[in-house]
C-alpha cells in the first residue's frame, strides 16, 4: 500500500485516511521532514511500501505523557529515535556550552526535543501505555548500544536499551532490520520472543539470550571501573561490526545479559535503489511554513546520496560503528532518475550541490576480499597507507557525473561531501581529479588534512601529511592549468588523542610558515561510538591497546586550540604560556618565524602576512562522528579571501607559486 502525500502528523491526519489506529508510532526528536537524507523518511516509506501504516510523532511534549497519546495505542508498537542526530551532539558544544541553533528544529528554535531524548520518550511511552512493543534506532540508539563513555557525564553509563527500557535496539542501516521486526510482530510474535534478527540488541536471562556465536562476554560493572578492560571491549565490538565475520557481543547487567547480534547485511544496490525511489516530499511538513521551515533541509534538498559506508576509517569518525566500513553505492540511473526529480522542484535554479555520501568518491567496497570474507579486522584500507589490495577507480563515478549534469535543466553538479584526498592521489588516472577540479568545485573544495604531526594523524587513523601536501599541489598544478582561482578548505582538529602541546606548536609553525590564519578551530569533541573517544576517556588506543597522551585538562585543550589561532590578540597570553610550557620560547620574538611577541608590547600577535586567509567553520553536522563540522557548507560560510597583490598565499590552502608563475589576483 503505497499513498501521496506526507504521513499522519496528527490524529486528524490519520481519522482522514480512514485509519483507526496506525500500525506504528514513529517518534522522532526532528521536526518531520520527508527527505532521503532523514532517517525516519527513509524508515517510514520503507514500512509503508511493506504495507504497514505510520504515523509520524515529532517532537513530542516530553514533560508529560499526554502528547505520546496522540493517535492512540499503535496496533504493532512504537519506534523511537532522537532524530538525526544525538541529542546530547544537537544540544551542546565540545565545550559543553549549549548551542543557541537547532537544525532540526522548525525555525531553528532550541527546546524541541530534551537531552537523551531516546531515554526520555521511551519513559513517556510506558507511562502511557505499559507494556506495549518498543523499538529504538537511530544514530543515538546505534551509537550508545552498549556501555560506554558518556563526554557530558564523564563517566560510562549503561547501555541505552538499559536505561530507556525498550524492548529491542536496532544499530546501523535499519530498513531491512525493522521490516523484519515488523513482520514477525505482525504475524503474532510477542517482542520479547525477537531474539535472532541481525542488526539488533536485546536484554534476555542469560539462559534466554543466545542465538549466534559469541565474540566475548563483558560486565558492566567491570567496564565502569576498569578502563583497559573498557578499551579491551570496544576493540572487539569494533572488530566484529562486519556482517559476514561479526559475531555476537554480550554484556552483563546483574542478572540480566544484553546481546548484540551480529550486524545485518548492508543493503545491496538493487535494494538501495528500491529505497531511494520511494515517494518522498522531498520536503519539510507544511506545519512548519509559518514558523520558518526547517533549516536542515537547506543543505540537502538539491543534494543527492549515492553511496553508504566508508572504508575510510577515520577514528574520531562514528560512520565504522553505525554504517560500517565496507561500501556500497546505487545505480547510475537511480541517481539520474532522482536528479529529474530534483529538477522538477518549483524552487531549483539548475544547480545540483552534491552528489555524495559518507565519502563522496566511493563507490564499491575496498577489495574483492570483503564481499567474501568482509573487512580485516585488524587493518585499515587507507592508513597509514593503501592497502596492496585496494581496488582504486574512479571510472563509475565519472559516469555518474557526467549522466547528471547532461539532464537538461541541470546547470551544475558541485561535490560537497568530503573528499578523500588518499585515495584520489592512489588513483593512477588523473581523469577524474581533472574534472573534479574543472567541473564540480564551487570555488572551494573542502578537505580534511586535520593536522600535520603524523604522529597525531596516527591517532587520528589518518594518512601522513605529506600525502596532503602531495594532493594541495596537484590540485592547484590543475587549477592553474585551466586558468581558475579556486582554494581548498582545510580543516583542522586541536586537542585529539595524541596531540601534545608540542604537537599543537608544530601545526601552529606550519599554519605560520604558510600564511594561513583559521578564523575557527574544531576543538575535539568525544561522542559516543567511536575509537577517539575511548582513548580520551581511558588513554588507551583500543585497536592496538597502546598509550595515548591526552589533553583532557581544559586549560591545556585551551591552549592548544589558541595555538592554532596564534594570531589573534586575545589568544597572546595563552600562546606565550604554550610556548614556554613546550620549550620553544624561541618563538616569542619579533623575527619572522615567531608566532607572538613577548608580553607588554604593542599587539600580541605576529602575523607573516595580512592577507593571510582565513576560514570559518560550518555548523554542527549530522555525521557528528566528524567533529561538529559539516559535510556541506553551512549558511553563512564564509569562503577563504582570495591574497591580495602581493599577499602570501597559503600552502595549506594554494600552492607555492613556482619560480617565473604568479598567483592571479
Amino acid at each position: 500500500m503505497q499513498t501521496t502525500g506526507f504521513l499522519p502528523l496528527t490524529r486528524a491526519d490519520m481519522e482522514a485516511r480512514g485509519w483507526d489506529a496506525p500500525d506504528f508510532v514513529y517518534v522522532t526528536g526532528d521536526a518531520y521532514v520527508d527527505h532521503p537524507s532523514f532517517g525516519v523518511a527513509i524508515i517510514s516509506r520503507v514500512l509503508e511500501a511493506a504495507g504497514f501504516r505510520v504515523a509520524i510523532l515529532s517532537q513530542p511534549d516530553y514533560k508529560s505523557c499526554d502528547a505520546f497519546r496522540e493517535f492512540g495505542r499503535p496496533r504493532l508498537g512504537f519506534l523511537v529515535t532522537s532524530g538525526n542526530i544525538d541529542s546530547m551532539v544537537a544540544h551542546y558544544t565540545a565545550a559543553k556550552n549549549k548551542r543557541s541553533f537547532d537544525y532540526y528544529t522548525a525555525g531553528g528554535k532550541m527546546g524541541g526535543r530534551p537531552d537523551r531524548a531516546v531515554i526520555v520518550y521511551c519513559n513517556r511511552i510506558r507511562e502511557a501505555f505499559g507494556d506495549v512493543p518498543i523499538v529504538i534506532g537511530g544514530l543515538e540508539a546505534s551509537l550508545r548500544r552498549f556501555a560506554h563513555y558518556d563526554y557530558w557525564d564523564n563517566k560510562v553509563r549503561r547501555s541505552v536499551l538499559v536505561d530507556s527500557r525498550a524492548d529491542i535496539l536496532t544499530y546501523g542501516m535499519g530498513e531491512n532490520i525493522l521490516l523484519r521486526i515488523a513482520e514477525l510482530l505482525d504475524r503474532g510474535v510477542p517482542i520479547r520472543k525477537i531474539r535472532d534478527v541481525r542488526g539488533t540488541v536485546y536484554l534476555a536471562k542469560p539462559e534466554d539470550a543466545v542465538h549466534f556465536e559469541v565474540a566475548a562476554t563483558f560486565d558492566y560493572n567491570e567496564l565502569k571501573e576498569n578502563k583497559r578492560k573498557y578499551a579491551e571491549a570496544f576493540g572487539v565490538q569494533y572488530k566484529n561490526q562486519d556482517s559476514i565475520n561479526g559475531r555476537a557481543i554480550c554484556e552483563i547487567y546483574d542478572n540480566k545479559m544484553l546481546v548484540q547480534n551480529p550486524p545485518m547485511p548492508p543493503l545491496e544496490r538493487e535494494e538501495l535503489d528500491r529505497v531511494y525511489a520511494l515517494p518522498y516530499m522531498r520536503a519539510y511538513h507544511p506545519s512548519y511554513e509559518a514558523l520558518g521551515g526547517v533549516p536542515g533541509i537547506e543543505e540537502v534538498q538539491f543534494s543527492i546520496t549515492h553511496n553508504r559506508g566508508c572504508f575510510g576509517g577515520c577514528n574520531f569518525c562514528a560512520l565504522a560503528f553505525h554504517q560500517g566500513r565496507t561500501v556500497r553505492s546505487r545505480s547510475i540511473k537511480s541517481v539520474v532518475e532522482e536528479a529529474k526529480k530534483i529538477t522538477e522542484l518549483p524552487n531549483f535554479k539548475g544547480y545540483i550541490h552534491d552528489v555524495g555520501g559518507p565519502t563522496a568518491n566511493f563507490r564499491y567496497p575496498a577489495c574483492d576480499k570483503q564481499l567474501k570474507d568482509g573487512v580485516c579486522a585488524g587493518r585499515k584500507c587507507l592508513a597509514p597507507t593503501p592497502c596492496k589490495n585496494l581496488k582504486v577507480s574512479h571510472d563509475e563515478y565519472l559516469r555518474l557525473l557526467k549522466e547528471v549534469e547532461a539532464l537538461p535543466k541541470v546547470k551544475k553538479v558541485f561535490i560537497r561531501s568530503g573528499i578523500r584526498f588518499d585515495y584520489l592521489m592512489a588513483d593512477k588516472s588523473d581523469e577524474f581529479f581533472h574534472k573534479l577540479v574543472k567541473d564540480h568545485v564551487s570555488g572551494q573544495l573542502k578537505v580534511a588534512p586535520e593536522h600535520c604531526s603524523d604522529a597525531v594523524l596516527g591517532c587520528m587513523g589518518k594518512p601522513p601529511f605529506h600525502v596532503y601536501e602531495k594532493f594541495r599541489e596537484k590540485f592547484f598544478d590543475i587549477t592553474h592549468a585551466i586558468g581558475k582561482e579556486q582554494y581548498l578548505v582545510p580543516y583542522l582538529m586541536s586537542s585529539h588523542p595524541g596531540s601534545t602541546l608540542k604537537d599543537a606548536v608544530e601545526l601552529a609553525v606550519c599554519l605560520k610558515q604558510n600564511g594561513y590564519a583559521p578564523e575557527q578551530v574544531q576543538d575535539y569533541y568525544p561522542t559516543p561510538g567511536t575509537a577517539s573517544t575511548v582513548m580520551y576517556y581511558t588513554g588507551i588506543n583500543p585497536l592496538n591497546m597502546k598509550p595515548v597522551y591526552v589533553a583532557t585538562d581544559y586549560h591545556e585543550k585551551q591552549l592548544q586550540r589558541a595555538l592554532l589561532q596564534y594570531n589573534r590578540p586575545q589568544n597572546a597570553d595563552l600562546v606565550r604560556e604554550a610556548l614556554t610550557k613546550a620549550g620553544r620560547t624561541d618563538l616569542i620574538g619579533f623575527g619572522k618565524d615567531c608566532l607572538v611577541r613577548p608580553a607588554n608590547t604593542h599587539t600580541g600577535a605576529v602575523s607573516s602576512s595580512k592577507n593571510a586567509p582565513r576560514q570559518k567553520s560550518g555548523h554542527a553536522s549530522a555525521h557528528y562522528g566528524k567533529s561538529e563540522r559539516s559535510d556541506k557548507t553551512a549558511k553563512g560560510h564564509k569562503p577563504l579571501q582570495k591574497p591580495k597583490a602581493g599577499g602570501k598565499p597559503s600552502r595549506l590552502t594554494a600552492p607555492k607559486p613556482k619560480m617565473g608563475r604568479k598567483m592571479k589576483k
